[in-house]
């Protein structure tokens, strides 16, 4: 069988990993030209190291990011904490698996190592897909081809495949403007700074975290509401005052953290509206481009992973794509559903709540059959 997979992100490379691990033959297109190192973090459950253990390169990834002592909640004038998840030995036990912070472009070089070596394609940058007999055609704009079996959109929030799955529609700003900056720890000395906290206003928050066990780099990304801006416009460079004027009754740690940022990047914070259609005859859709959901909940990449373990799996037991997307959908729609829900509340880990749900998950002691 002859899998296309349209995209080289998260999503796009682990469903790639797995499937090649069982003996697929998997192409990966990707329309930039390389690879670079983009300089933002990302936050990952318990149930994503289930995943990269099968591919076996969850060693990789915690040795690469950072297992953070707990995400700390607080607020952002008094500074009180209202939450503490604590990630010891024994959360690791419960849950199934480490909590990793990591560096994007880290785990996107620790994914694509689970590929062979001429596995993706880049500067492929997809103008045409459809059904061509029993498989799918893919057309690119530099007029070259490729025929396969099933084709996977794993393209991201602005996904040419779902618009060909459920029709063209853009993505949808939710008012809020994020700002991100990522700087050398050095620059925080004598500021009381944990491996991760989320520090919580009214209507905005601040979450900052180290992306490594050397703790040498800071994150911090900020979501603050501005009706200045929509789903087309273009990210550009901010500054530290940016930050600072967003919170100006900021608790000295946090305004220490603003205080540090030098490169500040802004840009529209967008999701998509829900729509359970995924697939459409051997066309499947994974990760953002099927459930773009608000970076609130630093759930986006667990999603992406976890997708790719059920899809690889369905994939494997059915007798046909229609009925492997079925099983995939039957399995992932629901979980994703009240992960859009959480995330748009913005309410995730404020206060004490239960997580086994979402920590303990495991892609792999689910009955798909029973899901469908």
């Amino acid at each position: 069988m002859r899998i296309a997979v349209i995209g080289a992100g998260i999503a796009g490379l682990t469903v790639a990993g797995l499937l090649h691990q069982r003996g697929y033959s998997v192409t990966v297109f990707e329309q930039a030209k390389s690879f670079w190192r983009i300089g933002s973090g990302i936050i990952l459950g318990a149930s994503t190291a289930k995943v990269l253990r099968r591919l076996g390169v969850e060693d990789a990834m915690v040795q690469a990011g950072i297992k953070p002592d707990a995400f700390v909640s607080r607020d952002v004038a008094s500074g009180e904490v209202m939450n503490e998840l604590v990630f010891d030995d024994e959360a690791e036990a419960r849950f199934g698996g480490p909590f990793v912070n990591i560096h994007r472009a880290d785990l996107h070089k620790i994914l694509l190592s689970s590929l062979g070596s001429n596995a993706v394609r880049f500067d492929h940058q997809l103008a045409g897909l459809n059904h061509s007999g029993d498989g799918v055609r893919l057309d690119f704009a530099d007029g070259s081809g490729f025929d396969a079996d099933i084709a996977i959109g794993a393209d991201g929030i602005r996904s040419v495949v779902r618009d060909i799955v459920q029709g063209a529609s853009p993505p949808r700003y939710v008012g809020k403007l994020a700002l991100r900056s990522v700087f050398a720890s050095h620059k925080i000395a004598g500021v009381a700074m944990r491996d991760c906290t989320k520090w919580w206003g009214e209507d905005r928050h601040l979450l900052a975290y180290y992306m490594s066990e050397r703790r040498d780099e800071c994150y911090i990304m900020a979501a603050v509401p501005s009706d200045a801006w929509s789903e087309d416009t273009p990210p550009r460079d901010g500054t530290r005052d940016d930050f600072i004027s967003a919170f100006p009754d900021a608790h000295p740690d946090l305004m220490g953290l603003m205080t540090a940022a030098e490169k500040v990047q802004l840009l529209p914070i967008c999701d998509r509206v829900r729509n359970d259609k995924w697939s459409d005859g051997r066309i499947v859709l994974a990760g953002d481009a099927c459930h773009a959901v608000r970076p609130f909940m630093a759930a986006g990449g667990s999603m992406a992973i976890e997708d790719g373990a059920i899809l690889a799996r369905a994939i494997e037991v059915a007798s046909s794509p229609e009925q492997a997307f079925a099983l995939y959908e039957a399995t992932r729609i629901d979980r994703v559903g009240d992960v859009q829900r959480i995330s748009a509340e913005n309410s995730w880990l404020k206060t004490p709540h239960a997580t086994d749900w979402f920590f303990g998950y495991d892609p792999y002691a689910h009955d798909l059959a029973k899901a469908a």
